[in-house]
């Protein structure tokens, strides 16, 4: 790892920081509710659908699956990195999410969040599901040696697990920025920086 790299990494965790920070109080927070309701009033069934089949994508039992398969296909460094990566962004959201102690959308409001899974453990700041599933995607794709399109593809899909954190009604849009950028931390530090 490089100090630049370690720099470039620290930077991104500030930033995550700040979006905790922002999104904590005032007028942050206010629009944080604000764009929550927006994504969180339902879009139809199709979407209801959508984003209720893809939110535990970002779970780390699914990363763990995906380490599976990975390692049965060959690449086990990319399938046991990956694993690892994803494992310390999973404890280090949790203690995280001990220090800010943000509660969840459907506790603060209860009448106005429409919650469509199980409620989850722990509080709300970061979003742990997107953080786990970039830090697992970046990771495993750098090692397995993926194209650039097929890695902004993987970045794709953990912004969509993201989005559905929100759309189920168990995050705020800050929360998935939070973790989106946690994960992106945590993954730069485990590939020190990545290519």
């Amino acid at each position: 790892m490089t100090v630049r790299s370690l720099a470039r990494a620290a930077a991104v965790a500030g930033a995550a920081i700040a979006v905790g920070v922002w999104s904590s109080g005032g007028r942050g927070r206010d629009l944080d509710a604000e764009a929550f309701q927006a994504v969180n009033r339902g879009h139809g069934p199709a979407a209801d659908r959508f984003f209720s089949g893809v939110t535990e994508l970002g779970s780390w039992w699914a990363s763990a699956a995906a380490a599976g398969a990975l390692a049965a296909s060959g690449e086990r460094r990319a399938a046991a990195r990956g694993l690892a990566a994803a494992s310390v962004t999973w404890v280090l959201g949790q203690e995280v999410k001990g220090v800010f102690l943000r509660p969840r959308p459907y506790d603060a409001d209860p009448d106005g969040a429409r919650r469509m899974i199980g409620p989850p453990q722990g509080t709300s700041w970061p979003s742990s599901h997107p953080a786990v599933l970039l830090a697992f995607l970046t990771v495993a794709g750098r090692e397995a040696g993926l194209s650039g399109t097929a890695r902004a593809a993987l970045t794709g899909l953990a912004a969509v697990v993201g989005a559905s954190r929100t759309y189920v009604g168990v995050h705020y849009p800050s929360d998935v920025a939070g973790g989106l950028l946690l994960g992106r931390a945590v993954a730069n530090v485990w590939s020190g920086g990545g290519r």
